[in-house]
């Protein structure tokens, strides 16, 4: 499997209070996903964190430039240091959505990092990606450090910049293979230092999707989805959503469960929008938003969703009627 888990080990109600996990149906109770090594963080010196969940090495200091920046100050800065050569690595990068998220705790706030972090300067607030938001092209994909939040902003914006370096053998690619200038046009990738030149991951299948019949395999991650995304009909609560995924699970003896927030994030192919899945995927009745079972570290009577027309990771208030539910089985 090439999804990392979330970190999440608590189960929450839709008022936010702290529940046992055992038949939840939360992202608690299962903790899906490639586990963390204890400890997750090593230090290789003063200044590289070495991930050994992920095999990424990151700046220890998570403010190396210490001021925001636009989107291309901080692909031209981050060239500088594999120019320079800085603290001993010429791979150096502005990492790509998957990879800023992937440092990601949803049990965590303020910052939404894994409990005792080695990082040091980090700032609560939006972090710059090398992915370029594809539904609108002049923006980039930033990941908010104070709860784990994923949306685009104006790339001559000003966000703070944290450099990465090494290979993954967990994450996976994006998707990207085009690059594009603050403005949107289209550019040549050479030299860009953007996700769509890199690419970065877990390469793609050929054939990613296999339909089956009442489900599709995805080869890339291990996971088994239902194949219509609109098994509902209609937007539920975060308690119908996991409801509703049990009584399914229960009528056909199929182990189906609401997915984790990086479960549904896998589905995202960043090179497209409405929606923004690979093309020619198999799936029936996609909807633009999905509940996941994972809970806003941040707000504990929120839950985070996949805003799947942009590929943006946000948050919905439990309660609320306004998200779609999609099932995840594990083969």
């Amino acid at each position: 499997m090439h999804i990392l888990w979330t970190g999440q080990t608590g189960c929450y109600d839709s008022g936010g209070e702290e529940i046992p996990c055992a038949g939840s149906g939360q992202d608690g109770e299962f903790r899906p996903g490639v586990p963390w090594p204890d400890p997750r963080f090593r230090c290789v010196g003063s200044d590289i964190v070495d991930d050994r969940a992920t095999g990424l090495l990151w700046s220890a200091d998570a403010n190396l430039f210490t001021f925001p920046m636009s989107w291309q100050d901080g692909l031209d800065a981050i060239r500088e240091m594999r120019g320079e050569r800085a603290f001993g690595r010429d791979d150096w990068r502005l990492p790509n959505r998957r990879e800023l998220r992937s440092l990601i705790s949803h049990q965590a706030k303020k910052p939404a990092l894994p409990a005792g972090h080695p990082f040091r300067n980090v700032f609560l607030g939006w972090y710059w990606t090398s992915t370029t938001s594809a539904i609108a092209p002049g923006y980039a994909w930033y990941v908010h450090l104070e709860g784990g939040r994923m949306f685009y902003g104006r790339k001559d914006s000003h966000y703070l910049v944290w450099p990465v370096s090494g290979q993954s053998g967990v994450l996976p690619a994006t998707g990207q293979t085009t690059c594009f200038d603050i403005e949107g046009n289209e550019v040549s990738c050479d030299g860009s230092g953007q996700d769509g030149e890199l690419e970065v991951g877990v390469g793609w299948p050929a054939h990613r999707f296999v339909p089956q019949q009442h489900d599709i395999e995805d080869i890339l991650t291990g996971l088994v989805w239902y194949r219509r995304g609109d098994l509902l009909n209609r937007p539920a609560s975060w308690d119908q959503a996991l409801a509703v995924v049990t009584a399914l699970a229960v009528e056909t003896q199929v182990p189906w469960r609401l997915p984790t927030i990086n479960e549904l994030e896998s589905l995202v192919d960043a090179s497209a929008h409405t929606p923004a899945l690979p093309d020619r995927h198999p799936f029936a009745g996609v909807q633009a938003a999905y509940w996941s079972s994972t809970t806003s570290g941040f707000e504990p009577d929120w839950a985070y969703a996949l805003y799947l027309h942009k590929g943006a990771v946000g948050v919905g208030f439990k309660k609320n009627a306004e998200f779609y539910l999609w099932p995840v089985a594990a083969r």
